[in-house]
C-alpha cells in the first residue's frame, strides 16, 4: 500500500505577472498546494489565514521597497516553520542583512535560475514541476 506525502503549501508573492505566473507553475505539481499574491495587502491576508511550507516573495512590491521584508515579518510570526526564499532586482547589504535577520534563508537576484529554486524547494520537500521533468 502507498502511502502519500503530506501535502506542501507554497506562497508566491511576486507584484510581476509574468514572473508570478511562472513560480505558480513551477510548484503547481502533485503534492502541492500554491497560493500567490501580487502586492502586500493581499500577501499579509493569505498570511493570516494559512501555514505555509516555503514561501518565496519579491523584495520589492508594487513600488514598496519594505514590501517583502513585511512579508518576512509576518511570516515569521505565522509560519516560522517555512523556508522564506526572498527574490530581488535591487540587491544591497542593508536588505540582504534585514532579510536574513527576519528569517530569510536565501537572498536571489534576479533573474534566478528556476533549478536554483527547485534544489531550495526540495530540501524542504516541497517538489516542482522542474524537478519531476528531470525524471522523465
Amino acid at each position: 500500500m502507498k502511502t502519500e506525502a503530506a501535502t506542501k503549501s507554497v506562497l508566491v508573492v511576486e507584484d510581476e505577472q509574468s514572473i508570478r505566473d511562472v513560480l505558480v507553475e513551477l510548484f503547481e505539481t502533485e503534492g502541492n498546494t500554491v497560493t500567490s499574491a501580487e502586492l502586500l495587502p493581499e500577501a499579509l491576508d493569505k498570511l493570516r489565514t494559512q501555514r505555509f511550507d516555503l514561501i518565496v516573495t519579491d523584495l520589492r512590491l508594487g513600488g514598496k521597497r519594505d514590501g517583502g521584508l513585511q512579508v518576512m515579518a509576518l511570516a515569521g510570526m505565522l509560519s516560522p516553520d517555512a523556508m522564506v526564499l526572498v527574490l530581488t532586482a535591487y540587491p544591497d547589504d542593508s536588505n540582504r542583512q534585514a532579510s536574513f535577520r527576519l528569517g530569510a534563508l536565501h537572498f536571489l537576484e534576479k533573474p534566478v535560475d528556476l533549478a536554483t529554486i527547485a534544489n531550495y524547494a526540495q530540501t524542504v520537500g516541497v517538489r516542482t514541476a522542474f524537478a519531476t521533468s528531470l525524471k522523465e
